[in-house]
């Protein structure tokens, strides 16, 4: 038992474990927490019940007139009275000093020095205390021992239900964020990732204040120069793959800033996903999941290997580890400017090019739209793809209007002469179900020709329906694909395809015109 305590908090439980190292939270995972195991390559199993994703339509924001002005209110920052924040808050508090022991992990958010968060995450489950651990950045002794009152505080007790006849509350689960308290709370749900995305939330809405740009992406940086790339991607465009890469330092898989001196991470871990993980096609994450990483809702084989293959308890499957766990990681975090932006994009509707260069008014219109979609077959009734968009491809994150993080990325890109490309990992040939997805190996090589420099002079056409310019030449990827409507048998289906998916970008776009230049608005799809 350790002597700390957390009295400033309103917390009196005596059993206060702060900071354990990963052996500790191994031994209290499998004395106390339900469920949890170890894994043949050395990973803490755990399970997060019920819930095994995020719960956006779960998710409050405090309205208060400090920030009000500011917020981006609707679905995705849905308003809650400071009152109910505090009944909330006291319930959470209640509970957790209901447990025989609690968990306190004190940690940064953010690699450059002069811009980290100290946050405080209060927890009962080991597993949670491992997780956050993993995911920021790690003080050492000292900067333990002189860390004083946190910027930014996280009471998880997930496993307490909200009372859903409170004014604002809509479930039993309820994640509720305030800007002027500096506070997150969850009731209702133990899935680890909403104290990760809090961290995030908060740094979207603190970081353009400082004039600091907030991005949802994964970063690379060159090994000699120290300048960076960032990919940008909703879940399952290859953000995190293709952020492993061996020829270049890692900096991140996921949260970035982008400041005056260059950018840095904002997280000290990874959190990839694991469904079908083979140690073939990602290597780098599949042996970064050992003693000291978290697998989350995994099923175990009766030797207690993985089967990444099983998804009968969520698709969602999950591993955290510390980033230094990739070899090529670049520790401290940080890196020069970006010469490349990536936009990555899964489309199953196989009418986007593979690669493409985007003019600044085309970047920041794929930007503000964040495109995706979702293949036939992975929801109950989705018969063909459905285009999905999530603003600034980190929409449910945002907290102020897309546009204010757009703008600031145009500045900071035409600042530093940065290359934008849309990079297609999806389907070509014909939609999901007719055509092929791209493969990995060509994803990379493209990838790797961005880096090179090699694209930037690389033979282009325009694209006749979304008017940006198509690569038509690419070193080890075949010249057939790079054109999507050569790769179509069908050539009139493409067509109607392609009319199709511009109509649903010209529709979802309706939303943000109001605040879009004349030039933003004429680069959409014809």
């Amino acid at each position: 038992m350790t002597t700390f305590a957390l009295t400033d908090h309103e917390i009196t439980v005596n059993q206060i474990h702060r900071n354990l190292p990963p052996s500790s939270l191994y031994e209290h995972a499998i004395r106390y927490d339900k469920g949890a195991s170890i894994a043949e390559n050395g990973a803490l199993v755990a399970y997060s019940g019920a819930k095994t994703g995020r719960s956006p339509k779960d998710k409050r924001v405090v309205r208060n007139p400090a920030s009000e002005k500011d917020i981006w209110w609707g679905q995705v920052n849905i308003p809650l009275d400071a009152h109910t924040f505090a009944l909330n808050r006291q319930r959470a508090i209640d509970y957790l000093n209901t447990r025989e022991r609690l968990y306190c992990f004190d940690g940064f958010a953010g690699w450059d020095a002069r811009y980290r968060v100290k946050v405080r995450v209060i927890c009962e489950r080991p597993y949670h205390a491992l997780f956050m651990h993993t995911m920021l950045i790690r003080p050492t002794k000292d900067e333990l021992a002189s860390f004083g009152r946190p910027d930014f505080t996280i009471y998880n007790a997930g496993a307490f239900p909200a009372n859903r006849l409170i004014s604002g509350v809509g479930s039993t689960t309820s994640i509720d964020l305030s800007f002027e308290d500096r506070e997150l709370v969850i009731l209702g749900t133990e899935y680890a990732g909403e104290m990760k995305k809090g961290v995030f939330t908060a740094a979207n809405y603190f970081a353009p204040t400082r004039g600091i740009l907030s991005m949802h992406c994964s970063a690379t940086a060159h090994k000699q120069t120290g300048r960076s790339s960032l990919l940008f991607g909703l879940s399952g465009t290859g953000k995190t793959t293709l952020s492993a890469d061996p020829k270049r330092h890692l900096i991140g898989d996921d949260e970035h800033c982008w400041s005056d001196d260059g950018i840095f991470n904002i997280e000290g871990g990874c959190y990839a996903k694991a469904v079908n993980l083979t140690p073939e096609n990602e290597p780098d994450i599949f042996q970064a999941l050992r003693f000291g990483a978290v697998l989350e809702n995994v099923v175990l084989e009766d030797d207690r290997t993985v089967d990444f293959a099983d998804i009968s308890i969520t698709e969602n499957t999950r591993g955290a580890y510390p980033i230094e766990f990739i070899s090529n990681a670049k520790i401290p975090c940080l890196a020069g400017h970006p010469t490349d932006v990536i936009f990555l994009t899964c489309d199953a509707f196989g009418v986007l090019p593979p690669v493409s260069s985007l003019s600044p008014a085309h970047a920041m219109y794929h930007f503000i739209a964040g495109y995706t979609a979702k293949v036939a077959g992975t929801e109950v009734g989705i018969t063909e793809p459905q285009a999905t968009f999530s603003p600034c491809f980190g929409g449910p994150f945002l907290v102020w209007q897309p546009s204010r993080y757009a703008e600031m990325l145009a500045a900071k890109m035409k600042k530093h002469n940065t290359r934008v490309w849309l990079v297609n990992t999806g389907w070509s040939g014909g939609a999901h179900g007719v055509g092929k997805r791209i493969s990995l190996k060509h994803t990379r090589a493209i990838i790797d020709a961005i880096h090179s420099g090699t694209l930037a002079t690389a033979k282009t056409q325009r694209d006749p329906t979304f008017g940006f310019e198509v690569v038509t030449d690419c070193p080890n990827v075949p010249s057939e694909i790079l054109i999507p409507r050569n790769a179509w048998a069908d050539k009139s289906l493409y067509d109607a395809t392609a009319r199709k998916l511009a109509a649903l970008f010209k529709e979802n776009f309706t939303a943000y015109e109001p605040g879009a230049s004349a030039e933003v608005k004429a680069a959409g799809p014809a």
